[in-house]
């Protein structure tokens, strides 16, 4: 579920990169990660919540393959994942009533991605969105649509990406 190019780089490209996520929300416990693909990084952090008390990562994936490789990947981990085969926009219909921290990673450009997160991140809920070396144009063409307040963290694992956290999202028309 990664590119072969990435193998010998898997541990901090991959699996550093989602866990340095949790020290951005020490205390949440209930995690949404949208477009979980190979399942980076709510995968990755379902695993580290193992042993933490009613934490649940919700695994949003579209694509029935990947949605499968989740669910058995969540199985055999013993993971406090649940997945959910469905765009965002579905899942966002009947979310849970709590969530502490939305995630994407390379899921869309900051702009669509808040769109898609939006539902999920509108009663002031933490959005933690890692972006590469464009962040800044990111950023740029999301504010044309979105009052944002938000702060950038540096990536440990890649010294040109950054974390956007997003604790207040409104749409401009708003």
């Amino acid at each position: 579920m990664i590119a072969p190019s990435t193998e010998p780089t898997l541990w901090t490209r991959h699996i550093a990169d989602s866990l340095q996520l949790l020290d951005l929300a020490p205390e949440a416990k209930i995690w949404v990660d949208l477009g979980s693909g190979g399942g980076f990084p709510g995968l990755v952090i379902a695993c580290a919540l193992a042993d933490t008390p009613g934490a649940q990562v919700h695994l949003v994936e579209s694509n029935g393959k990947k949605a499968a490789f989740l669910r058995e990947a969540t199985r055999v981990s013993g993971a406090p994942a649940v997945i959910h085969a469905e765009r965002a926009t579905d899942f966002a219909k009947h979310a849970p009533d709590h969530i502490d921290v939305v995630t994407a990673r390379a899921l869309a450009p900051l702009n669509k991605l808040l769109a898609e997160a939006y539902p999920l991140l509108k009663n002031g809920e933490t959005g933690l969105f890692p972006k590469g070396q464009d962040v800044a144009a990111e950023l740029t063409e999301a504010a044309k649509c979105w009052k944002i307040q938000m702060s950038l963290v540096p990536s440990r694992t890649n010294p040109s990406a950054q974390i956007v956290i997003v604790q207040g999202l409104r749409r401009r028309n708003d």
